[in-house]
């Protein structure tokens, strides 16, 4: 155990020896002290090493800095994780109330997740179309604070950085090429293009055009005149020399194979990536099942809506959807609208679906040109709400895109889904930071957002039959998922097989059938997420409707399932469970007393 931590550990001891004492010394109040003490130390530690996560929750202390991105930093976390855990297994969880044991246990799992990951070098393959230092950091303009002199004076600091942060990524990408870790070749010549276009485009400079009028003169001129220097004669050299790196030193040596397997040790990589990404112990070949069963059910539910419109089959009611222009959008800004429509809609029915309503605002805004391969995605607000949380919407291509399935996933990034969850989360009260401001099990995340989506149902949305194909459509989108991540990935599947799927099924259409296969090639397991963590909401909720009958109340299972922040399935399952019985023991204590009050 860490000295500091013995030390306040010890001394919340200091008390008179007796039978009872000795029999659970140290005390369960003692033992919290001390891991309480750990967390946070844990905590402000990833903060300064982070400092643009920290920015992103709000703490603007490191401001004016970036990440150490070096092997060295790398290798130093690891060996921190590793003592932090030593730290924490020492402290014995016996006794703890609920959620002390729920932080304990959740520490534990992500601190053995890190250095899994770090034991099977994957910071070494830390780029790809999808994800990256390159993308990341193109987004410092929206992603900081710009409201005062000093935030510019941070951001400008930031920016004469960027050539740092761009040079130590590439000595760790260098590793890979030794190591024969390497992504998709044709999937880093993506990144190469991406690197030129932010060379090109400088997303940087919108700083410039979001400096208040209130400022003064001198200082608009000074802090413009500073970002435009900056980003021409450092930021755009420095990404054109990562881009030229990638496209003739490191793409060149890519796999040619899209499957993780193919890597050294591939198959217990993939294993590690699903287990880590669902938090559960199901098998690819599994999981391969279950998106086959999903597609079926879900297929089956389509027909019937193509019957109730008056199609014969579900092939003539999507040729009608298809050939309608209704659906077909004319502009990038009409697919924006659409998505502030549909939030917009939901935030007056969130009280049906919930007592604890934070109100924290989000946006809406197009993904940028250079990142066009990302999907519509959302990014968090700062807790005190004054940064908004953000959707990012694909809008690239608009005329070859849907508007069908525009509702759903405007409820899935929005509101009922991330930005509600993550609202609620960064606003809990008594636990510790890394819970509150913390992710890392994106099955709860995702499966959340998914599950999130057919709510509009239980608020009376999605009346219209093609409205509520599109939720289906989405639903149908993630049920495939399941199946060509795991065909790529432990099923030796190609590319084309991928493709024919998605057409067979028709859940993607046009220029989105392209991105996502790259997507699940370039991040395996990922998308296994979704359908695996939604099914999990779905199966609670109506255990809990089962065992409470008509003492069920949707918003109060709604709180319990974002009352204690992102868990991995297997403890939500457990802490459900717990609540129902709970809430079980309530109804049974409220009716003896009424009958023991009756004359």
């Amino acid at each position: 155990m860490r000295p500091q931590v013995l030390n306040l550990l010890l001394a919340t001891c200091l008390c008179a020896i007796t039978p009872s004492l000795i029999a659970q010394a140290p005390a369960v109040e003692a033992r919290i002290t001390a891991q309480n003490a750990l967390f946070e130390e844990i905590y402000q530690a990833d903060l300064k090493n982070n400092p643009e996560r920290a920015t992103a929750v709000g703490d603007y202390r490191y401001n004016d800095k970036l990440a150490d991105y070096s092997l060295e930093a790398i290798i130093q976390q690891n060996a921190a994780n590793q003592a932090n855990l030593r730290s924490l297994l020492a402290i014995n969880a016996a006794g703890f109330p609920e959620q002390d044991l729920l932080s304990h246990q959740l520490m534990e799992r992500r601190l053995k997740q890190s250095i899994e990951n770090f034991d099977l070098k994957n910071y070494e393959m830390s780029v790809n179309q999808q994800n990256g230092i390159h993308t990341s950091l193109s987004d410092l303009p929206l992603a900081v604070p710009l409201d005062t002199v000093q935030h510019y004076d941070d951001y400008i600091a930031r920016l004469r950085q960027i050539p740092r942060a761009l040079a130590q990524s590439e000595d760790v990408l260098r590793l890979g090429v030794k190591d024969h870790l390497m992504p998709p070749r044709f999937l880093l010549e993506k990144v190469a293009q991406q690197a030129s276009d932010i060379a090109a485009k400088s997303p940087f400079l919108l700083a410039i055009n979001k400096i208040p009028a209130t400022f003064s003169d001198a200082d608009r001129q000074r802090l413009a005149t500073a970002i435009q220097q900056t980003v021409d004669n450092e930021v755009s050299p420095a990404y054109r020399t990562f881009a030229a790196f990638i496209a003739k030193d490191y793409a060149p040596h890519g796999r040619t194979s899209i499957s993780v397997s193919t890597l050294p040790d591939g198959k217990h990589r993939y294993e590690v990536a699903v287990r880590e990404q669902t938090t559960t112990d199901m098998t690819p070949a599994q999981i391969h099942q279950l998106g086959l069963d999903e597609i079926a059910r879900i297929t089956a539910k389509m027909t019937t809506l193509a019957h109730k419109a008056g199609f014969k089959d579900l092939e003539s009611f999507r040729a009608s959807i298809k050939a309608n222009p209704k659906y077909t959008p004319t502009s990038s800004e009409q697919i924006l609208d659409t998505f502030r429509h549909h939030i917009a809609q939901m935030q007056p029915k969130l009280p049906e679906l919930f007592t604890v309503l934070p109100d924290c605002p989000v946006t809406v805004e197009a993904i940028p040109a250079y990142q066009a391969a990302a999907a519509t995605h959302y990014q968090t607000g700062t807790p005190d709400c004054k940064h908004p949380g953000r959707v990012s919407v694909g809008t690239s291509d608009f005329a070859h895109r849907s508007l069908i399935n525009d509702e759903a996933i405007a409820y899935h990034e929005g509101v009922p889904g991330h930005h509600m969850q993550r609202s609620v989360q960064q606003q809990l009260k008594g636990l510790p930071q890394f819970r509150i401001h913390g992710g890392g099990f994106t099955a709860y995340t995702e499966g959340w957002a998914l599950y999130a989506e057919q709510l509009g149902k239980d608020v009376g949305f999605y009346q219209d039959p093609v409205s509520d194909y599109g939720r289906l459509s989405s639903e149908l989108f993630r049920a495939v998922r399941l199946v060509v991540d795991t065909g790529i990935h432990s099923q030796g599947w190609t590319r084309e097989q991928v493709v024919a799927l998605f057409e067979q099924t028709d859940s993607l259409q046009g220029p989105e059938i392209q991105s996502e296969t790259d997507r699940y090639i370039a991040w395996p397991g990922q998308a296994l997420a979704y359908k695996i963590g939604q099914l999990k909401f779905i199966e609670l909720r109506e255990r809990a409707k089962r065992e409470l009958g008509p003492k069920f109340d949707l918003r109060a299972f709604h709180d319990e399932m974002l009352s204690a922040g992102v868990l991995p399935l297997d403890l939500l399952d457990q802490r459900t469970d717990r609540w129902i019985a709970a809430q079980k023991a309530e109804s049974t204590q409220q009716a003896t007393s009424g009958a023991a009050h009756t004359p």
